[in-house]
C-alpha cells in the first residue's frame, strides 16, 4: 500500500472516530504515549502520527492499530484497515497463475477440514497472535471462514514465495497428516 493510500484510510478512520472512542484509544495507548503527549492529542490523525513515531503503526504494520479499534468495539474500521491493506497488497506480489491456481484447491481443502486447531497451523506458518486474534474476532462463529481469512493472511505474507508446498510441509509439522493427504489428493486430481 502506498503512503498516500495508507494515509487516506488513516483519515477516513479518524472521521469516523468519535470523541468517546478516541479517549478509549488514548487510554489504551497511554502506556505508550506519555501523559503529556495524551493530554495534546485531539484527534485520531495526531494519535496515529504518535503512534507511526513510535513504531507501531506504518502502511506494513497495522495489526496492533486493528487490534485496538476491535478493543473500542469498531470491527468495521478495523476490517477497514484490514481490507485496504489486504487489496493494496495482495494482486502485487503473486506467485504464478499456477501456483495461485494449486493454493486455491489446497485453501478450499483445508477450510474444510481443519476444524478448531486452526491457530496451531498459522503459529506455524508464522502469523503472530495478533493477526491470528484479529481473524478470529472477524469470524467468531465460521471456523471455514477463519481458515481462509487465515490462509489469505499467509499468501499475503508471502508474497510470490507462497507455496502448496509449504503449507503440506506446515500441515505434517503439526500432524495435521490426513488435511495433508487430502490436499494432495485433491491437486494430484487436478
Amino acid at each position: 500500500m502506498s503512503a498516500l493510500q495508507f494515509n487516506s484510510v488513516l483519515l477516513e478512520i479518524s472521521n469516523q472516530l468519535s470523541a468517546e472512542q478516541l479517549d478509549k484509544l488514548k487510554f489504551l495507548c497511554r502506556d505508550m504515549i506519555g501523559k503529556r503527549d495524551l493530554e495534546k492529542i485531539n484527534t485520531g490523525i495526531r494519535l496515529f502520527q504518535l503512534l507511526s513515531e513510535r513504531g507501531k503503526l506504518s502502511a506494513d504494520n497495522t495489526e496492533w492499530l486493528c487490534q485496538l479499534l476491535v478493543e473500542i468495539k469498531r470491527q468495521d474500521l478495523s476490517d477497514k484497515l484490514n481490507n485496504s491493506e489486504s487489496q493494496a497488497g495482495f494482486n502485487d506480489n503473486q506467485p504464478d497463475e499456477e501456483e495461485r491456481a494449486k493454493l486455491d484447491i489446497a485453501t478450499e481443502v483445508i477450510a474444510e477440514k481443519l476444524g478448531r486447531n486452526w491457530r496451531k497451523l498459522g503459529r506455524k506458518l508464522g502469523l503472530n497472535d495478533v493477526k491470528l486474534e484479529s481473524i478470529s474476532r472477524r469470524h467468531p462463529t465460521e471456523l471455514d471462514e477463519i481458515v481462509r481469512e487465515l490462509l489469505k493472511e499467509w499468501r499475503k505474507s508471502q508474497g510470490a514465495e507462497a507455496r502448496t508446498e509449504k503449507l503440506i510441509q506446515a500441515l505434517r509439522a503439526c500432524d495435521f497428516n490426513l488435511t495433508a493427504d487430502n490436499v494432495e489428493d485433491a491437486l494430484a486430481k487436478r
